[in-house]
Order: C-alpha cells, then structure tokens, then sequence
C-alpha cells in the first residue's frame, strides 16, 4: 500500500484554531501516529473494492489514508462540529469516496447504511477507534447486527482487547468472550502505546481483526436465548451456575435443573468455566419464556 501522510499533524493547534477541543464525555482522543493508521488498513489487507463504515473519524487519521485504498468510506460521528472540520479537509484534499454522517452508531443500523449505498464486488468491513465509554455497547451491536457485516477492525483499550479473546478459565473470560468467540474469529493486529494520541491515554490500546463467520459448525437454536443465558450466568459470576441461572432467568428453578442435567454440566461450576460450545448446549436445553 502506498503510505499516505496524515495531514492532520497537530490535533490540539486544529482544535484550537476552530475554538474546540477534545471532548472528555464523549471519549474523544485522536489518533496522530500516521504510520499507524497505515499499519492498521494495511494489516486489515482492505482492498480497492471494499465499502468502510467508520465508527468516529474525528479529524479523519484513517478516514483520509482509507479514502485511498477503499472504494467508499461511510463515516459516522455524533459530534457535528468535527464533522464539519473534516468535510473542510476532504474538500481540500478533493476527497470524493467519503459520506460523511452526523447521528450517533448505537442508534444508527449498518443495514441502514449498507441499504443505501450500491453493492460491491468486495466486503462491507466495520473500522474505528471505539470509545472506550461505548466500546461494549458497539461490540455488542456488532455482533446483533453482523449479518451484511464481513468483517470489522476496531481499536479497543487493551484490557478489553484481551478480554473479548481471552478463553474458558481465565478470569477475563465473560459475557462479550462467549457472545463474540461464538459466531466470529477474532485475530490480535497491532499494540499501540497511549502516546499515539492526542489528549494522551494513560492505557494501551489493541487493534483486533473480527471477522465473522458464515457458518456456525454448533448453531444455538435461538441466539437471543444464548445470550440470556451468557448475561445470566456472569451476572452472578461469584456464585455457582445453578445459582447465577436461577437469579437471572424467569424459566424455573425445575427447568434450570434438568437443561443442567441434560447438557451434562455440573451446577456447581462457575461460569467462567464454561466454554461457548457449553453455552450453546446449555441454552439448546434451556426453554426460556
């Protein structure tokens, strides 16, 4: 790929030259490391063919070197005022293949996006660098709306990075692991230090490559029922299953009992040991009103 400088070097004389700056409560921190922003689309391997939707582009560190390597970039962002400076930079750069987009991605569908744009010969790939604040929420979102989806490559503050791959037995392992690991391949791409931001953060960030699966080889029978029963069980994660299952489920302590039973697996066991293959059997068990 061919490298692209980033033309906005100095986030903080950007901000204050147009009288803003970096709002706190939305988690806003900009990337300023070109070299990065190259790494992450050159590693994600995004092709000429591909259609970017962007979580938060901010002053546009990847909206711009992505413009030159993918077919259409959609870029999303609550906050209008910095949509407004990077539509003054794309009009400069007489950049063509971005929409920009004001609304905010919890409440905005991907097929509402992917709807409205023409198809591609190449994928439908989900970037950003997630707010830390919202990051969940989005992972979750991804993973409910992943059907039109191909792939996504997003920036995570790094101990939610290794939670979301980290396996059964481990102490990080919870709620989003078993939800994502159970219908996506998920692949560590690149560590980046806090100093690679401006304001700076105090935490390091991971990049991680999702790329979801087209089939699932132990399909659950009703996926909304899979993660009731996930958001149960670590609900409670200081108690046994049985118990956790028992407070967070409305189907019955009787019922509870035999899917235990019937999917072969201890009700003393916590749910961190549980793998997602478990989960799935467990809720195939489970009749959950």
């Amino acid at each position: 790929m061919t490298p692209f400088e980033m033309p906005l070097k100095n986030p903080r004389a950007i901000l204050q030259t147009a009288g803003r700056y970096a709002k706190k409560s939305l988690g806003q921190h900009f990337l300023i490391h070109s070299n990065t922003a190259n790494d992450i689309i050159h590693q994600g391997g995004i092709s000429c063919e591909d259609q970017i939707i962007e979580i938060g582009p901010g002053l546009g560190a990847l909206t711009l070197p992505l413009s030159k390597q993918a077919k259409f970039v959609h870029a999303i962002d609550v906050d209008s005022h910095l949509l407004d400076l990077l539509s003054s930079e794309l009009a400069k750069k007489g950049v063509s293949n971005v929409n920009l987009i004001h609304g905010d991605i919890l409440k905005t569908p991907f097929d509402t996006i992917i709807s409205q744009n023409e198809h591609t010969n190449g994928r439908w790939v989900v970037m950003g660098n997630l707010p830390y604040h919202i990051s969940s929420q989005i992972i979750v979102k991804l993973i409910k709306e992943r059907h039109g989806i191909d792939q996504a490559i997003v920036m995570l503050q790094k101990e939610m990075a290794d939670r979301i791959q980290s396996p059964p037995g481990s102490k990080s392992y919870g709620r989003l692991s078993v939800m994502l690991q159970y219908c996506a391949w998920i692949k560590p791409l690149i560590t980046i230090s806090g100093q690679a931001f401006f304001p700076r953060v105090k935490v390091g960030s991971q990049v991680i490559q999702i790329d979801f699966r087209d089939t699932i080889e132990q399909p659950v029978n009703d996926e909304r029922q899979l993660f009731s029963v996930v958001k149960a069980a670590f609900g409670k994660r200081r108690k046994t299953i049985g118990n956790a299952l028992r407070s967070g489920l409305s189907c019955g302590s009787e019922l509870i009992t035999t899917g235990l039973q019937q999917a072969d697996i201890d009700p003393m066991r916590r749910a961190e040991t549980l793998s997602v293959q478990e989960f799935v059997g467990l809720t195939n068990m489970l009749s959950i009103k």
